[in-house]
């Protein structure tokens, strides 16, 4: 089997540019990675998302254990050919949607225990569950088993959850066991607190992974708040690894991510707004169902060519959401993964070059010059 690795490449201030190899192919970094919660990115057909440039998807341990359930997938050949999807998958250990389930759920040192959101049904999901659960699924990147509080929250709250993670990080490095062509990436923890988040990351690095995300972010805090946290928790992972910001984001938030070392991140969001009628675009952000665009000939980006603003005016577009035709999730969406993915080449070209403070000052001038249109 061969071998993972990370290969930096280049860095332009704090923000690096790079590859994952993997035996199912390269992931270049910065990468954004478009979710496919259920084994589907909604809307979109595999070869749609691959024709956007993306490289590698996230697909969801909670979701997939619950329907059609993770043994189910292997008997059926693995993630990748239940979906077909052959470039690289990373899957997220399930804990963020396990701890959301208020009410629903008991925390104890062994997991949780939780009902299923779809039927009741009772589960528990442990370090060593969630890493049995990612290995049915054949994931090439697997996600160590964390618990996440909602921010704000009491500084002994932060500290406990942080603590309890990592005695769970070494629970799923123990369980994830030698795995060659599979990585294992940790998650820090510390909430908003710069010393929490400094003792997480030397829990980590003792244990060992093959990367390392910035894990409890993007849970309320607003983005000045978690840009203040990026400006030092990337610095404290180690710089030979890739590193992962988790459910982020807009693409200000990406944009300012990469700027401080992120190499990697993913978040429902472009697909989500597309199904309802909100698109992004270089200058700003459009709500293709408001009634100015009835008559409106022009793409929804002049300069840019996936299939939405190639061959369809807003007018249609507008018409197609309002008539809720199926079309209009799928034209929306492509389009909103599309322009992620050119926000990612436009960065890494621009951090090989040097350049890419200048790229980051065109691409806030020109969404400053934009009509961002009301919800």
């Amino acid at each position: 089997m061969k071998q993972t690795s990370f290969d930096l490449h280049a860095t332009d201030g704090r923000a690096r540019t790079g590859q994952i190899n993997t035996p199912r192919g390269v992931i270049r970094t910065p990468a954004f990675m478009p979710v496919g919660t259920a084994a589907t990115v909604k809307a979109m057909m595999p070869e749609s998302v691959a024709a956007t440039g993306a490289d590698i998807l996230l697909g969801n341990t909670y979701h997939l254990m619950l329907r059609p359930s993770a043994e189910r997938i292997d008997a059926l050949g693995g993630l990748h050919r239940f979906m077909n999807w052959d470039k690289p998958i990373l899957t997220d250990s399930g804990g963020f949607q396990v701890m959301s389930l208020a009410g629903l759920r008991k925390l104890t040192e062994e997991g949780v225990r939780f009902k299923s959101h779809i039927d009741g049904s009772q589960h528990m999901l442990s370090p060593e569950r969630s890493m049995e659960i990612q290995k049915l699924l054949g994931s090439d990147i697997v996600m160590c088993f964390d618990e996440c509080p909602a921010l704000p929250a009491e500084r002994d709250r932060i500290a406990e959850s942080m603590e309890l993670s990592m005695r769970w990080a070494a629970r799923s490095r123990e369980a994830f066991g030698d795995r060659p062509g599979h990585m294992l990436f940790g998650i820090q923890q510390g909430g908003l607190e710069v010393d929490l988040r400094g003792q997480s990351a030397e829990a980590l690095r003792e244990i060992g992974f093959d990367g390392y995300a910035v894990g409890g972010l993007a849970v309320g805090e607003g983005q000045a708040a978690m840009f203040g946290c990026l400006d030092y928790a990337p610095e404290q992972l180690p710089r030979d690894k890739p590193r992962y910001l988790m459910g982020v984001g807009k693409p200000d938030d990406i944009v300012g991510a990469v700027a401080r070392g992120i190499d990697m991140m993913d978040c429902v969001l472009p697909s989500r707004s597309g199904r309802t009628g909100q698109v992004f675009t270089r200058r700003g952000v459009v709500n293709i169902k408001n009634a100015r665009h009835a008559d409106d000939p022009r793409p929804l980006d002049e300069d840019c060519t996936c299939p939405a603003c190639s061959n369809y005016s807003r007018a249609y577009l507008h018409h197609v959401f309002r008539a809720q035709e199926m079309i209009s999730g799928m034209l929306l969406t492509w389009h909103n993964l599309h322009y992620y993915q050119e926000i990612m080449a436009g960065m890494r070209a621009a951090i090989a070059k040097g350049r890419f403070e200048a790229w980051q000052k065109t691409f806030h001038d020109g969404r400053a010059q934009g009509d961002i249109e009301p919800l």
